[in-house]
């Protein structure tokens, strides 16, 4: 883990050689579900280290003991549809978090991210919330969703923003636009193509996390 301010790189073996797994082209839908949860499960475990905790007094059948639940109410908010793949790997941790899809799409021209789908209630119901977006490219649909959540009324410091793979360029936008958010990404890609794509990358996570890549009928 390679902290920068409110930014946390991953640097871990197993997530190594889970990332090299879902970059290749041979890589099945599968595999690449199965690699995009395991890489989430390490990146929320890391991610909610400071979370506060609430203590209790509890009896085993050997004696008592003083035991602890996680005092915040957790909300994940899955960026619609890639998003989706880090959904149960986030809800593994906090089974009783509260989820609320966003729908926002970059695009293909002007790179910008357009909101078509929001399921926030009116008010915020929750203390914290993990944003799940698992490829940060240009870094605009990361910035458009974390506008979302903090004009319902989650404050900034309470938003984690957890991603598979981000580009530098990608980061350092959301990082300027959003200094209080905290990052947490599994690795950091250094380019972007003319197509705004992260390079090297893994290819469009959500055609591949759902077999629907062209070609793949």
């Amino acid at each position: 883990m390679s902290p920068s301010g409110k930014l946390h790189v991953l640097a871990h073996p197993v997530v190594n050689a889970r990332l090299s797994k879902l970059r290749q082209t041979s890589t099945t839908p599968k595999e690449f579900r199965e690699g995009i949860h395991d890489i989430s499960l390490i990146l929320g475990i890391e991610a909610s280290r400071d979370l506060e905790e609430e203590t209790f007094k509890g009896t085993t059948p050997i004696g008592p003991f003083t035991g602890s639940v996680i005092k915040p109410k957790i909300g994940l908010t899955p960026i619609l549809r890639a998003g989706m793949g880090m959904t149960d790997a986030l809800l593994n941790l906090f089974p009783d978090a509260q989820v609320y899809h966003l729908g926002i799409f970059r695009e293909k021209v002007s790179l910008q991210p357009v909101e078509y789908y929001s399921k926030l209630p009116p008010n915020p119901t929750v203390d914290e919330v993990f944003l799940l977006d698992p490829l940060i490219a240009t870094g605009g649909t990361a910035c458009a969703a974390l506008n979302m959540v903090i004009e319902w009324g989650i404050p900034v410091n309470r938003i984690k923003l957890l991603c598979v793979l981000a580009s530098q360029d990608g980061l350092s936008r959301v990082q300027s636009e959003f200094p209080g958010v905290e990052i947490w990404a599994a690795a950091v890609d250094p380019q972007l193509t003319p197509n705004g794509l992260v390079s090297p990358g893994l290819g469009d996570t959500g055609d591949r996390l759902y077999n629907t890549l062209k070609g793949s009928d």
